[in-house]
């Protein structure tokens, strides 16, 4: 098992109102705490270091970077959880994948369920699997396939890299779903949170938050 070691520094901040805090979450950072004491440090840590009052929204998988947003009061945090639960905010990630998906843009639709004997994998499940879909577009290319822009249309565990590996085109460097060739492509996983769009829960303004892609 590997050894949990988050890349240290400063938090990189978004955006900061008296309601919400965005920050631009580095790869395998844990987004809440892990089991034991050697995972206490996370997304959510760091920024109550500097804002106590900080409340978790939403996760971003260990490996995945990118927009991270945390709430600053209850009611910012519950109206903020009904927005994501609703599919009110909109997001969307860049991937960089193995070979290239027919057609080069269209909908991933599989439902998935937790893969139980095998945790924390999910699997496609077609009995059971709560409905999940992905939509994607090819917007470039590099040496081992294409550069995807995902928006995910629901919020599966997973669900990003499942989708694109039950495909056959796998996230490279995807330590639980890419087979070897796409796993020892990249050194880290190649998915980010690029953008996010939500009704800022005090005002009402539709915001929008970017971040670059740094892989």
């Amino acid at each position: 098992m590997s050894v949990y070691a988050p890349p240290q520094g400063k938090v990189s901040y978004i955006h900061i109102d008296p309601d919400l805090i965005v920050i631009d979450k580095p790869a395998e950072l844990l987004s809440v705490p892990g089991r034991g004491p050697e995972k206490a440090d996370c997304a959510i840590s760091r920024v109550q270091a500097d804002h106590p009052e900080a409340l978790t929204v939403h996760r971003l998988d260990m490996s995945t970077s990118g927009l991270l947003v945390f709430a600053r009061s209850k009611e910012a945090q519950r109206r903020l959880a009904i927005q994501f639960e609703k599919g009110v905010i909109a997001k969307s990630y860049i991937a960089d994948v193995w070979g290239a998906p027919v057609p080069v843009a269209g909908l991933i639709d599989l439902p998935l369920g937790q893969d139980w004997p095998n945790r924390p994998r999910q699997k496609v499940d077609h009995d059971a699997g709560k409905p999940s879909q992905t939509e994607y577009d090819a917007i470039g290319t590099h040496d081992h396939g294409v550069r995807l822009a995902l928006t995910p249309l629901t919020g599966r565990t997973h669900q990003l890299r499942l989708h694109l590996a039950a495909i056959g085109h796998p996230i490279l460097g995807d330590d639980i779903y890419a087979h070897a060739h796409a796993l020892t492509a990249k050194t880290r996983l190649q998915l980010h949170a690029t953008r996010l769009e939500l009704i800022h829960p005090t005002s009402n303004e539709r915001l929008r938050f970017e971040s670059s892609c740094p892989f």
